[in-house]
């Protein structure tokens, strides 16, 4: 219980804070006219998740990045995306009269997703510095009870999220809120993109 009780914790303080993938999530169950058409961006943010918490627990993680060169390659890779995927956020039209399939493809959705969970340097050091670490206190049963915990919260968060973002979404029925709230989505992913980019040049120069 106390391996659990911890994860929970731990998982919930770091998914919570704004960032690119909950701003995503949230859009997409907003968008959407029925939330089951939002569920693959949902499950791939999820699985990559979960992905990176057992290779943060497992150690993994921390020998890739300490390869030369790994972890400012991801940044700027993670900052151009951003500044891409806010440009897709403030130009997308969600007028009502559109398909689902015009406005984001399970195709588009799950590259997106998993773009914006995997290209966040941000995310990665958090759960190898974070969970990774805190999961050395653990061994055995305890450490994947420690292990299921935190990933059971992903799973719960992205899922509550998209709904939130779908009951939102179906407020007056209006194209215009959901224009704004893409406006808005795309304003907060630049402001991301351009401290990654100044924490980069910061890192390089001195």
């Amino acid at each position: 219980m106390e391996a659990f009780m911890h994860g929970v914790i731990l998982a919930f303080g770091l998914i919570l804070p704004l960032g690119i993938q909950n701003v995503f999530i949230f859009n997409q169950g907003a968008i959407h006219s029925r939330l089951i058409k939002a569920l693959p961006a949902v499950v791939t943010a999820a699985i990559c998740d979960t992905i990176l918490i057992s290779l943060a627990i497992a150690g993994v993680s921390v020998i890739v990045l300490r390869i030369d060169g790994i972890g400012l390659a991801l940044s700027w890779a993670g900052f151009f995306f951003l500044l891409y995927m806010g440009w897709v956020m403030w130009k997308s039209n969600p007028n009502r009269d559109r398909t689902d399939r015009d406005r984001y493809s399970t195709k588009r959705q799950i590259t997106f997703a998993a773009s914006v969970s995997l290209l966040n340097p941000h995310a990665i050091l958090d759960t190898i510095g974070v969970i990774g670490t805190n999961s050395i206190a653990y061994e055995g049963f305890e450490k994947l009870i420690f292990a299921v915990s935190c990933i059971l919260i992903s799973w719960i968060w992205f899922f509550s999220l998209a709904l939130v973002g779908s009951r939102l979404g179906k407020i007056g029925n209006s194209d215009k809120l959901l224009k704004r709230l893409n406006q808005v989505s795309a304003i907060i992913i630049w402001v991301m993109a351009v401290y990654m980019g100044y924490q980069i040049v910061d890192a390089d120069l001195f």
